[in-house]
């Protein structure tokens, strides 16, 4: 490994690759430093289903990006317009209008461009169909307006990204843990301090770029930061995601910024082990729920399961849950709304799921209070209103 280079990016997931391709193009000495052994490479980004949200013109727009576009399924794929105007409209109703604005316009007028980029540098893009779409009519129609991926889920994300940047010359360094940033004495960033296999050295740069991810891995930050209780939640990915680009940056007198009491959280199988599983990834979030209705341990709701389409209410759900008696709660689903779950993620090997003929006798499967659960049900059927499903 050379003592110095034009740009070290730290971190290993997709917007470390992301940041790794963009400076190779720029210029000839890059470097990838990720603290985790390549059996965990992948950040975050290997625990996704590899969903990138994007604007289309329509159908037409994306099919030069489809790897093995099905000529039969696409004739019967109904998918509008997603513009860069209905982006950031869904960017201002879901932060409620908190987030960066001439960011949040940045996203919207270029995810498209940056998609296509993407291609060019291997990454392989298909429709998510099972997840994203159901058969209306002999159609299939997309909702939620997310709905290209990547080939493999995130899985294949990070190995399309790997490949094409070792293709392109870049150096990509595993079990390689940046402990500070060099300053320069004129508030700027001359390198990093690397340890590995024991041994400390210096690497310096002409740019450093911090792509590490945040401190979700660390339950006394997420404690300090995210609040009582957020010590005891799992961990979706990464155990390597302890929050130390973040520090490196703030010792070094960079501004704290952003919401740190808000976090990505979704619902997540209450035995899944304490972080990410390898095999499993995102198979044990469980992200059906708007099909039925959600309780905790006492047998009531919490949320309004259907406030939207599930890709802008799951994420912050799991805050919702961790609130509750137990920090957990319990998805109900009937016999006519079971067939639409996704059925990887509510049969995979270990998922805690119970089914009995009533409800009352769920209940106690459950270890929940039948007469709560009942009235809990009748009153949220006496609720509904006339009409088709």
């Amino acid at each position: 490994m050379n003592a110095r280079y034009d740009v070290v990016v730290v971190g290993g997931g997709n917007a470390a690759f992301c940041a790794a391709h963009a400076a190779r193009e720029q210029v000839e000495r890059v470097l990838v430093l990720e603290k985790a052994p390549e059996q965990w490479a992948g950040g975050n980004s290997y625990f996704t289903a590899g969903a990138f949200r994007t604007t289309y013109a329509g159908l037409e727009e994306l099919k030069p990006l489809l790897d093995e576009a099905d000529s039969d399924i696409l004739s019967r794929t109904e998918l509008p317009p997603y513009t860069p105007d209905d982006l950031l409209h869904d960017m201002k109703r879901v932060t409620q209008g908190r987030s960066n604005t001439l960011l949040a316009k940045i996203l919207a007028t270029e995810a498209y461009e940056v998609v296509k980029w993407l291609k060019e540098k291997g990454i392989r893009w298909r429709l998510m169909y099972e997840r994203q779409s159901y058969q209306v009519d002999g159609k299939h129609r997309f909702w939620g307006n997310l709905v290209l991926g990547t080939v493999g889920g995130g899985k294949g994300l990070m190995k399309q990204h790997t490949a094409a940047a070792r293709e392109a010359g870049i150096e990509v360094r595993y079990g390689h843990a940046v402990r500070s940033l060099l300053g320069d004495g004129r508030e700027g960033v001359r390198g990093v301090v690397c340890e590995s296999d024991g041994e400390v050295r210096e690497i310096e740069a002409e740019a450093v770029v911090l792509a590490c991810g945040g401190f979700e891995s660390d339950a006394r930050m997420r404690a300090q930061y995210l609040g009582p209780g957020w010590d005891l939640a799992k961990v979706r990915g990464t155990p390597y995601n302890t929050g130390d680009g973040l520090q490196m940056a703030l010792d070094l007198g960079a501004q704290p910024y952003g919401h740190w009491s808000g976090c990505h959280s979704t619902a997540w199988d209450a035995n899944a082990p304490e972080v990410g599983d390898l095999e499993l990834t995102n198979l044990l979030t469980k992200q059906s729920y708007p099909l039925g209705i959600v309780v905790n341990a006492e047998g009531r709701r919490f949320v309004d399961e259907g406030a939207d389409f599930r890709n802008y209410t799951y994420a912050k759900y799991g805050a919702d849950i961790l609130r509750q008696p137990g920090a957990i709660a319990y998805q109900l689903f009937d016999a006519k709304t079971e067939p639409l779950l996704r059925q990887d993620e509510y049969t995979a090997p270990g998922v805690s799921r119970f089914e009995a003929d009533t409800v009352r006798e769920l209940a106690k499967k459950m270890g929940l209070d039948p007469e709560s659960l009942q009235k809990t049900v009748q009153e949220f059927n006496s609720a509904i209103q006339p009409g088709g499903f």
